[in-house]
């Protein structure tokens, strides 16, 4: 059954047409669904039985399971259902400056990534579009409860969640459309970024459809040996292809491209790696993104200690590179880089 984010406002038009609604109904339901992210029970100037009816043959599709808080109620982790059927991870994060969600273009992933509990999932179903964008929704209505030392308003949608966005294209490609359409969702693209782990031909396509989303790269390794250990896409899109994709995303989109890099001790983080990874950064004109590897129950590697994250950045800064250390929100409920994976639906 199609939930009425998959519906174009044309569609939805047509549905309430057929059911004997006048024209402006289907304006007024849309602008509900997508500009308040309302659910049905909240559209008190449409008819009971309306509302009924749209919830009984075009559900929402989005049912939350649990929900857990973190960082004095600035960081919740929702596990969602997703059209009856996908369970997936979203994550809010209140900043004072910002509210961003990381949401999931997949339900598992398919990529292996060993240090990700998502990729230790394995891939378990692609996402539809409006299944896609319905946790942007989630994440706007949701936005009003967070404390009030943050905006109290989505600002930013990540696709970092659980999957690799590129390894489901037409339907990110589909979302990205409605969270930028300004009839629809109406998010400005800049606000917007997109997280691969280097999958090339959705980096071009990146460029051609949505040249104003931005565009984070997770290396991890800067050199193709250890890369293809812990990317193992890297096999088929190895260091040299990467770069020459990001460099021509940049060239075409005039925007400066994100280095992600999770931090594992001893295996990473070495004087070496940063000094590798210096020339590529500076080439790229990219910031480089660190991140201590938060602990998953299938790796048992641990994250870098301060000191050795302080001798990367130190490293990186000398050579010249823009560099942060992000700030780990959710670890204490499994809501950070690479924990998502689903822990409480066994």
């Amino acid at each position: 059954m199609a939930t009425a984010y998959d519906l174009t406002r044309e569609q939805l038009a047509e549905r309430l047409a057929a059911w004997g609604e006048p024209a402006f109904r289907a304006k007024q339901v849309w602008s509900q669904l997508w500009k308040r992210g309302a659910t049905y029970e909240a559209m008190s100037e449409i008819s009971p039985a309306l509302r009924e009816r749209l919830a009984r043959e075009l559900p929402l599709g989005v049912e939350v399971l649990t929900e857990r808080t973190a960082d004095r109620g600035a960081t919740r982790k929702a596990l969602l259902k997703l059209g009856g059927q996908h369970v997936i991870e979203a994550v809010l994060m209140g900043y004072r400056d910002r509210v961003t969600v990381c949401i999931s273009s997949q339900a598992g992933c398919a990529m292996g990534c060993t240090f990700c509990a998502t990729g230790q999932m394995g891939l378990q179903n692609n996402l539809t579009p409006g299944e896609i964008s319905a946790q942007a929704v989630w994440a706007r209505r949701e936005a009003a409860r967070l404390p009030a030392s943050t905006p109290q308003r989505l600002t930013n949608v990540v696709f970092m969640g659980m999957g690799e966005p590129f390894a489901n294209q037409r339907h990110v490609f589909t979302s990205l459309a409605q969270l930028t359409d300004p009839a629809a969702f109406g998010l400005g693209a800049r606000h917007i970024t997109v997280s691969t782990v280097g999958i090339v031909p959705g980096i071009e396509r990146l460029a051609e459809r949505a040249p104003q989303v931005g565009l984070a790269v997770s290396f991890h390794a800067a050199s193709d040996e250890l890369r293809d250990q812990l990317v193992p896409p890297n096999t088929r899109y190895p260091l040299h292809k990467l770069e020459r994709a990001i460099a021509d995303w940049r060239l075409r989109t005039r925007r400066r491209p994100s280095i992600e890099w999770a931090l594992i001790d001893r295996v990473n983080d070495t004087t070496e790696q940063a000094e590798l990874l210096a020339p590529i950064a500076r080439r790229l004109g990219a910031h480089v993104n660190l991140i201590p590897l938060n602990p998953t129950p299938g790796y048992p590697v641990l994250g870098s200690p301060p000191a050795r994250i302080r001798r990367f950045v130190d490293t990186l800064e000398r050579l010249h590179v823009n560099v942060t250390v992000r700030d780990t929100r959710g670890r204490s409920i499994d809501a950070a880089c690479g924990q998502l994976a689903l822990a409480t639906t066994g």
